[in-house]
């Protein structure tokens, strides 16, 4: 391989990836855009008042707090998640320390493993790579993910009961205790962090927008939000409380129509991904010498390589187009 075909594969894969890049930062924009226009719908339901004045004021006040809420919320995300907030977000109490000594142990495995599968040097590296920094932590992140979804299934009926017994005359923080007690799992633990704060000084809708720490999620921002637009303009809670139950059930109906919706791009999708895979293999069984000639020709490699690549790009494409944020 010449320097001239190096470094013209260089300027496509740095051409390539600056694409990829672009269009997944679109695709967040536009997430957060959508979000930011329901919490702007959510909050504008709860200033309806008889008195034009006192509605105009808590409209302005409501536009300053969403104002600020999304300039913090731009300034954290420009920011990495550090290894303790993932921690935190999985629900797991380990430590960094451990963290990074089970991370240690997992690159041990994985090197060892392609050192007895015989490959080189370099595939040793990046299993001792992706030991230490790609395995763990994308491990964090499914266990997230996963709590966070367990976490809205049960959003809904926690803020109707919360509902409930604003109505029967609980204080707010007497219910937001009374909630960690009769759910379980992440709802009663967000809320038990968020009692065990207010108890101890912080104001309440500070400690539920240090929540929104450990649950980035739409309808956990939605919550916080509430709370600061009435401890700050008076505004009642339990509508609030109410519409946003009915707004997280409504998103999970649409969501599970999106689903069934988009089952067919999905299929699609993973046929048109495994088809050269198989096609290779059983090229491979039929005629071993026709497609070898990729793996030791020279610019046979070239070819394979920028096959593969092209292959990630359009999967990662195909799975932007087919991943719908609700």
């Amino acid at each position: 391989m010449t320097l001239v075909q190096i470094i013209l594969i260089a300027v496509i894969l740095v051409i390539i990836m600056g694409a990829v890049a672009l269009f997944m930062m679109n695709q967040e924009a536009e997430r957060k855009k959508r979000a930011l226009n329901i919490i702007q719908g959510q909050a504008g339901s709860t200033s309806q008042v008889s008195d034009k004045e006192v509605q105009n004021k808590r409209r302005e006040e409501i536009s300053k707090k969403l104002k600020e809420s999304k300039a913090e919320e731009n300034k954290k995300n420009k920011k990495k998640a550090s290894i303790s907030l993932l921690l935190e977000q999985a629900g797991m109490e380990a430590s960094t320390k451990k963290y990074w000594t089970i991370a240690a142990i997992v690159m041990v495995v994985f090197v060892l493993a392609a050192k007895l599968m015989g490959h080189g040097p370099f595939v040793m590296l990046m299993a001792a790579i992706i030991g230490l920094l790609g395995a763990p932590r994308m491990f964090l992140k499914r266990k997230a993910a996963k709590r966070q979804k367990k976490f809205l299934e049960e959003f809904p009926d926690a803020l109707e009961a919360t509902v409930r017994l604003l109505k029967a005359g609980m204080p707010v923080s007497e219910a937001v205790l009374m909630i960690s007690r009769e759910f379980t799992g992440p709802v009663g633990e967000e809320m038990s962090m968020i009692y065990e704060k207010q108890k101890i000084g912080v104001a309440l809708h500070e400690a539920a927008n240090e929540a929104t720490k450990r649950m980035p999620l739409a309808e956990m921002k939605m919550f916080a939000t509430g709370l600061a637009i009435q401890a700050q303009t008076g505004s009642s809670l339990s509508e609030v409380l109410m519409n946003l139950a009915g707004v997280i059930r409504g998103r999970f109906r649409l969501k599970r129509k999106i689903k069934a919706l988009s089952s067919e791009a999905i299929a699609s999708a993973s046929i048109i991904g495994a088809l050269p895979n198989f096609v290779a293999l059983g090229l491979y069984f039929a005629n071993r010498e026709y497609l070898m000639i990729l793996f030791t020709d020279p610019f046979g490699k070239v070819l394979l390589a920028g096959a593969v690549i092209w292959m990630m790009i359009g999967i990662l494409i195909m799975r932007a187009m087919i991943n719908f944020k609700i």
